[in-house]
């Protein structure tokens, strides 16, 4: 796999005869592969390169930065792409003068050199200033290039389309395991460890702290089962999302995972990690003891179950 970034030094005779799947993919959920192993099998049929076109940030944190929230940090989402099977990886700079352009605009200065043999996108594909290219535009383009447009139905689960819209809903009401369903795989997230109170070490239990930024926290608050990926390595891990009741005064973070059966210092150093159940609400503890009951309960679970 090869990955590049549309600027000047872009040879743009990679597009031509290729097969392309175009989008966002933020979270890149069972929808999103679809499309990808659509694209991957029009390119395996023609002898052709398969390419993931996408953006360098989510055009959202441009037109909507007030409600953003997204399922996988630009970083994260583009590396998922690289890891997906397709030949190349095609990221776009969503800058104000690539974003301004019309949609006819928009496709010669994508496309200035020839045009891909097939284009994957779902039926709800938009582009171009204002969002006014839609798919009935991509097709009258490919039709005068010689671009065969494959607009596809999004992908259903329980009668509803599968969306990034729809997962993060999930997530936000705590129901891991319909979210894990629709995206295929745990929903992820990776942070730099950061120096917490300590408190998690006094009471036994350790803690890998994270501040999270608002567009990038999904999750409902509670307690879950989680795997935290450090370098190479899975470790089981109890995680808390939000600000417990108990320490909202003097808390600095809002992300705490105990990380079993490790004790190495991780602040400033990145870790990923994955959710896979959701064990409980946040509580407000009455006593130290009670807290630590529980916390050590929560531990137990996630030791003996993942």
């Amino acid at each position: 796999m090869s990955l590049h970034v549309v600027d000047n030094s872009f040879d743009y005779s990679l597009f031509n005869g290729s097969s392309c799947a175009f989008g966002v993919f933020d979270g890149l959920h069972k929808g999103h592969r679809y499309l990808l192993d659509s694209a991957i099998a029009s390119a395996r049929e023609n002898g052709a390169r398969s390419i993931a076109i996408t953006f360098d940030i989510d055009p959202d944190e441009v037109f909507h930065p007030d409600r953003l929230k997204k399922l996988m940090r630009n970083a994260d989402r583009i590396e998922a792409l690289a890891a997906s099977g397709v030949d190349d990886v095609a990221v776009l700079p969503f800058t104000p003068e690539f974003y301004s352009r019309n949609p006819e605009e928009f496709l010669c200065a994508t496309f200035p050199n020839g045009a891909p043999a097939h284009m994957h996108v779902g039926e709800d594909f938009r582009f171009g200033a204002r969002a006014a290219g839609t798919v009935d535009t991509l097709q009258a383009w490919g039709d005068r290039v010689g671009c065969e447009v494959c607009a596809h139905k999004l992908v259903s689960a329980d009668g509803k389309p599968i969306t990034a819209t729809r997962i993060r809903l999930l997530l936000l009401d705590c129901k891991i395991d319909e979210a894990m369903r629709l995206l295929g795989h745990p929903y992820a997230l990776r942070e730099t460890v950061r120096k917490g109170r300590g408190d998690g070490a006094d009471f036994g239990f350790a803690t890998a702290n994270l501040q999270v930024k608002p567009h990038d926290r999904v999750l409902g608050e509670g307690v879950y089962a989680a795997y935290a990926i450090v370098g190479d390595t899975r470790y089981k891990a109890a995680v808390s999302v939000g600000v417990s009741p108990t320490f909202e005064a003097q808390s600095t973070a809002n992300i705490e995972a105990h990380i079993i059966d490790f004790s190495a210092d991780l602040i400033d150093q990145p870790i990923t990690l994955e959710f896979v159940a959701y064990l409980r609400p946040m509580i407000k503890f009455e006593t130290t003891e009670e807290l630590i009951s529980t916390v050590k309960s929560n531990i137990d679970w996630v030791r003996n179950n993942l």
